[in-house]
């Protein structure tokens, strides 16, 4: 007979082989459908641009990036940006899109509503996108207005840009976000619904009530504000508990978390609290500095906002009277506030507060952000890798880099040299579908000449 345990040991040796596997093959990319042959790109992730290079596009997706113009394959369209500067789509961290103006701020808070405000919404939303703003952030609308767009925008049904929405803004009651002023039967009811709060567990309780009803982002005016009447501009108006009431809430459910704040003591207590980004920052000193570098907390300045109740609070007339003294003083403090957190060191996301100022004229800012001494790179990236970054969506959107959304949009000269070029768009892709494009030449039988 064999030696059994010759056998044995053999057989336990056979078993222990592991046999490798071939190495599994990574699929290719998808085959591209549009090329973009673009002159000069700035990508949202580096601080100098290519030149000639070749975007490929494959639905609502990049696919690849290439040194060259690369010629397509039959039936591959090419879009000829070949003259043009090519960048992703703009974000802008800070907007209402479902209102516009100040004039008439009062009579329209009594005679229009919810539903106003969102038919309204679809012209401010396609006005938007056309100006090269692929995504925003919205940061308050009464009745879930904005969350209607989205979904409008999500389904096709109207253009606009990709879109997060608040719902309702947070406020103690009597502050900036429940309008005072008005008689007490024209108000809207102060309740945690509709976002105001007077306790830790009325803020936790409503920060899931605009979770359930489509809230992305939660947003809480830490100070008063301008705009709101017979409301202090910069006092703090929530206690510290209930601000981190609202952050833990928010962060239980995935969310991130926007404070608007003017004055020092409301900015760095939500600062304290956790939030991601403070709105406006008007009273910031160097000691706010310094929390918001230890906290990595972000800034969205909103200069255009500033400059816009500045130049209201001018005409006679145009603003209730509290409202017109809080305009004039604030309003020309946020392009210097924004400069000296630049200068310090503060991260910041682009945004605007349009709504305040008119929708589709959100690229003004890039010019008050350069003459208040930030580069015209660090600008764009403020609006591409920074607010992509403030939105948790850097993998997505923000940048021009395999695996994101076709969010392209081009200018015709060098927005570098000149950032006002960024005014005057002529190319805007979203998700791979065109949505504006100006002297732009295409072909779909070879490269562009």
């Amino acid at each position: 007979m064999p030696d059994m345990r010759k056998y044995t040991i053999a057989a336990a040796l056979a078993s222990s082989i592991v046999v490798a596997a071939p190495a599994a093959q990574q699929a290719p990319p998808p085959r591209p459908d549009r090329i973009i042959h673009a002159g000069r790109l700035i990508d949202g992730a580096a601080t100098s641009p290519r030149t000639r290079v070749s975007i490929l596009i494959a639905g609502e997706r990049i696919v690849g990036v290439q040194d060259g113009f690369t010629a397509p394959q039959p039936g591959v369209r090419v879009v000829d940006l070949s003259g043009a500067t090519v960048l992703p789509g703009l974000i802008d961290s800070h907007t209402h899109i479902t209102g516009e103006g100040t004039a008439d701020a009062i009579v329209r808070a009594v005679t229009l509503g919810a539903v106003d405000a969102a038919v309204r919404s679809t012209a401010y939303a396609a006005r938007t996108l056309e100006a090269g703003f692929t995504t925003i952030r919205n940061l308050g609308a009464d009745g879930g207005a904005d969350v209607a767009l989205k979904r409008a925008i999500n389904e096709g049904l109207v253009p606009g840009p990709r879109l997060w929405t608040a719902r309702h803004t947070l406020s103690i009651t009597g502050g900036h976000g429940d309008q005072g002023g008005l008689r007490p039967e024209l108000g809207v009811d102060a309740t945690w619904q509709n976002g105001i709060v007077d306790s830790p567990e009325e803020a936790a309780k409503a920060v899931r009530y605009q979770h359930k009803y489509g809230a992305d982002v939660i947003k809480f005016t830490a100070t008063g504000g301008v705009l709101s009447i017979n409301d202090s501009g910069d006092l703090q108006q929530f206690r510290d508990a209930e601000m981190k009431a609202i952050v833990d809430a928010a962060r239980m459910l995935g969310m991130k978390v926007a404070a608007h704040a003017h004055g020092k003591l409301g900015m760095e207590a939500a600062i304290r609290a956790g939030v991601d980004s403070i709105e406006h920052g008007t009273y910031l000193d160097d000691d706010t500095i310094a929390l918001f570098k230890k906290h990595g907390t972000y800034l969205v300045p909103t200069i255009i906002a500033g400059k816009t109740v500045a130049e209201m609070a001018k005409k006679p007339g145009a603003l209730h009277p509290s409202v017109r003294e809080k305009a004039a003083r604030i309003g020309p403090l946020i392009q210097d506030s924004f400069r000296r957190a630049y200068a310090g060191g503060v991260k910041i996301a682009f945004g605007t507060d349009s709504g305040v100022s008119t929708h589709g004229e959100n690229a003004r800012e890039f010019g008050y952000m350069v003459e208040a001494g930030m580069p015209p790179i660090e600008a764009i990236l403020s609006a591409t890798r920074n607010a992509a970054d403030l939105l948790g969506a850097k993998d997505a959107i923000g940048s021009i880099q395999p695996g994101r959304y076709a969010d392209v949009i081009a200018v015709a000269g060098d927005p570098l040299k000149d950032i006002t070029e960024l005014q005057r768009v002529i190319f805007v892709m979203k998700g791979g579908v065109v949505y504006r494009e100006s002297a732009v030449r295409t072909t779909s039988t070879g490269p562009m000449r």
